[in-house]
Parts: C-alpha cells; structure tokens; sequence
C-alpha cells in the first residue's frame, strides 16, 4: 500500500521530502488553477520560475509575461494568474509559451522539481488527478503552496481532498496528523467552500482586489480535465489515458 502525506507549507517541505517521489503541488486562489486553466484552454507550455527577475528574461526569450506579486498584476507584465483571464484570452494565447511567476505557487513548484514526477493540482482538476494518481502505485506528496511560507485554508482544503479520494479508494494510507487534519478540514468544508472560506486571509485578499470571479472559478471542483505535468523545466498537459467515469466519483461540492 502507498502512502500519501500533506505538507501544508514549502517551509515544511525538508521535513517531508523524503520516500516521495511523486508530488502535487496546489496554490488554489490562485496559480495553480491559473496553470491547468491556460493549459485547457490552449496554451501550449508555461515556465514557471521564482523570481520577476527571471520571468523578465523569458519575457525577453519571446515568452508571453505572467507575474504576480500580492494578488496583482506585476508591472511590466501581461498577464497575473487569473484563470479567468485565460479564458477570456484563449485565441490569442493558443500555441504560446508563457512565463509565469507568482508569490507562493511558482516558488512551491521550483522546490518540488527536484523530484522525478511533479504535477499540478487544483479543485478544478480534482477527480482527474485522483484517478491519474490512484493509477500511479507511488508515494505521493501533496505540497501546499501556502501564502509566504505560512498555512492556509483553501490550500489545505484542497491537500485534504486529494488525500481522502486516495484514502478512501483503499489504495492509500497516511501517518502524518496534516494529512489527516487537512482530510478533516476538507470534509467540513466541501458542502459550500465558498461560504467556509469567506473569512480567510487570501479571500479577504482578493475582495479587496475585486476578483471575486476568479474565486468563484478556483472554487469550483471539477471543471477542468487537464493535469499539467513538469517536463524539462516547462508544464504540459499530461496524456493521461482515459479512467473509466465510476472509478472513482468526488462528492465534492461548492456553492457561491
């Protein structure tokens, strides 16, 4: 049986890294669902990089400019990491490369990319990774990307849902309290997340911003098919083979 343990923060990841070769990396509001999102929607590869400074340089590589710092667009640049956006942008961008840096979910994916298989996770994306994953026979991490180094809820509501559809499939199991407090989290929430996380910090966050839309979107499970994998330092689509529609079905639910 394989294990599959939540890491509820990067700045946690050293105390998790080992006997994990297969990690999840999830920043829900809003990078990685900005990720599967582009990558549903046309876009070809997105580079994700840490720093500004080097998503300028891909910028300048003839790579469409994506960065984001605090919920905000960074001067300069094209794009942030709203989904919505490349939705609204799908001709233009079809068949482009993008650079993207973000405040906490591209930082969490450079971590992880020392490992031999790193994927993106979101709620748009839920039951298609689960199935991909319960297929794998690995050990698998789920990396929250958290806000700064520091716990959140819609991270680890998320982490929670990955890891009960692994749990419950009998296939999985899990040791570590985080896990099992972001399972518990998951199924407090997962009849409305949008009412559950009205007060959290980063939905404060992105009112303020006026980006509920995008909220709404990141909120809502299951809308997406793709699961984007990193393969030579860029996110494709992965070619999962088709998982038969009753494998194994999501209860989960959001209402605005």
């Amino acid at each position: 049986m394989n294990y599959v343990e939540v890491c509820l923060s990067p700045a946690d990841y050293p105390l998790y890294r080992e006997n994990f070769e297969l990690v999840v990396v999830i920043d829900v509001l809003r990078a990685t669902s900005a990720i599967c999102t582009a990558l549903e929607n046309g876009v070809e590869r997105i580079k994700p990089v840490a720093s500004v400074s080097e998503a300028e340089h891909w910028q300048l590589q003839g790579h469409i400019g994506a960065a984001e710092r605090n919920g905000e667009i960074v001067q300069g640049f094209d794009l942030g990491n709203s989904p919505i956006a490349y939705i609204q942008r799908k001709e233009e961008l079809a068949g482009k490369s993008v650079v993207l840096t973000t405040t906490n979910g591209t930082k969490a994916i450079d971590i992880a990319s020392e490992k031999d298989t790193v994927v993106i996770g979101a709620l748009n994306n839920l039951d298609a990774l689960c199935n991909w994953l319960l297929d794998q026979n690995q050990n698998v991490l789920v990396l929250a990307s958290g806000w700064k180094d520091k716990f959140n809820l819609e991270d680890t509501i998320c982490a929670g849902a990955i890891a009960d559809q692994l749990i419950e499939s009998g296939r999985f199991k899990a040791d570590e309290d985080s896990t099992i407090a972001a399972k518990f989290i998951y199924r407090s929430a997962r009849d409305n997340m949008f009412a559950f996380l009205r007060a959290s910090s980063h939905r404060r966050r992105l009112r303020r911003l006026n980006l509920n839309e995008d909220v709404k979107y990141c909120l809502t499970p299951n809308n997406l098919s793709t699961i984007p994998i990193l393969r030579d330092g860029y996110l494709v689509r992965l070619n999962e083979k088709k998982v038969p529609s009753d494998l194994h079905k999501s209860t989960s639910r959001a209402r605005a």
